[in-house]
């Protein structure tokens, strides 16, 4: 009767906050963002969309997350919640001078900048996606990062993402505006860049790979899955002022994720069962230690808090996720 009752206000609430919503999104035009901001307005939410490049569509924002004197307060007015998604991304050679002290200005000093703002013009709630590698760059196999751990940022990037997630928590507890933390480990969807774009080009290629035997663990999560827990916690009531981790709730080895992703594209895997160790030995002695890692190395998260508290469960698998990956990327490579 007890959970009647909660489910009961829940989708009353929800229902309620979903005619009334007001929200800024910052990144709309980022991988993340733009997902996103399209399924906000398929639920019919009232979106202000920012972004740091023009955009030639009406109701559009210019908004610099580096420049520290930058004001959205004018836009903030009615403005319910913040889902603040814009940031300098992690990068494998940063070229700065100091790149701590970019990733500060934008990642650290331009979040708490807007969030001020935010709980000056009275917004209820500001959701922050922040990244896995606050907790660590690697977790050993199954014993994955949990919500509770001490966050262990060793590079500039994870360091100005915590340093935020403090200075959000700060100006909670300074001014009652509500804050969320979501940290994702690596994302994967339509559109995806880097490393997994690479990937896909050289299964779809067939160049074999040496990457037949390793054992590890990583988690990851389709960006279907990250943008629905964002939703979730727009006014989810037990979301206030928590960390949540998220992944697909499926964890899987470099090998399995190689051969899932070939088979979503329609080939042949061509991985050679070189030994983990060895691999990464030499890789070592190539000066290529931090690529051995993410190669080999173990990452996995618990996503049970999100489950528990939240009622919340991936709704695309992993299978499904790659599937839609691979199919973007065939259509794009045809075209």
């Amino acid at each position: 009767m007890g959970n009647e009752k909660t489910n009961t206000y829940f989708y009353i609430n929800i229902y309620k906050y979903w005619e009334m919503s007001k929200i800024l999104l910052t990144g709309a035009s980022g991988f993340i963002g733009r997902n996103l901001y399209r399924l906000l307005l398929s639920k019919k939410f009232d979106v202000i969309p920012t972004s740091s490049r023009e955009i030639n569509k009406s109701g559009w924002v210019l908004f610099n997350l580096n420049n520290v004197q930058s004001n959205l307060t004018e836009y903030f007015e009615s403005v319910d919640v913040v889902i603040h998604t814009a940031a300098r991304v992690h990068v494998m050679q940063d070229l700065s001078i100091d790149p701590l002290l970019e990733f500060r200005k934008a990642n650290t000093l331009g979040t708490i900048n807007i969030a001020r703002q935010a709980a000056i013009a009275g917004v209820k709630r500001f959701i922050y996606i922040s990244s896995i590698k606050v907790n660590g760059e690697v977790a050993s196999v199954d014993a994955p990062f949990t919500e509770t751990d001490e966050p262990s940022p060793n590079e500039p990037y994870s360091i100005s993402k915590y340093e935020a997630e403090c200075g959000l928590f700060s100006i909670a507890s300074e001014t009652g505006m509500e804050v969320v933390i979501i940290r994702p480990p690596l994302v994967y969807g339509p559109d995806v860049k880097a490393n997994f774009l690479n990937m896909m080009k050289w299964l779809n290629k067939g160049i074999p790979l040496p990457l037949g035997s390793i054992h590890n663990k990583r988690s990851l999560v389709a960006l279907d899955n990250l943008v629905d827990l964002i939703l979730t916690c727009i006014d989810h009531p037990a979301a206030a002022n928590q960390v949540f981790l998220v992944s697909d709730g499926e964890d899987l080895s470099t090998t399995e994720l190689l051969n899932r992703v070939a088979i979503s594209l329609g080939e042949k895997p061509r991985l050679l069962p070189i030994n983990q160790q060895l691999l990464e030995l030499s890789l070592s002695l190539i000066g290529k230690k931090s690529l051995a890692q993410r190669l080999c190395g173990s990452l996995q998260v618990d996503i049970s808090k999100a489950k528990k508290l939240l009622n919340w469960t991936p709704p695309v698998s992993v299978d499904e996720g790659l599937r839609k990956t691979a199919r973007h990327f065939l259509e794009s490579q045809s075209k």
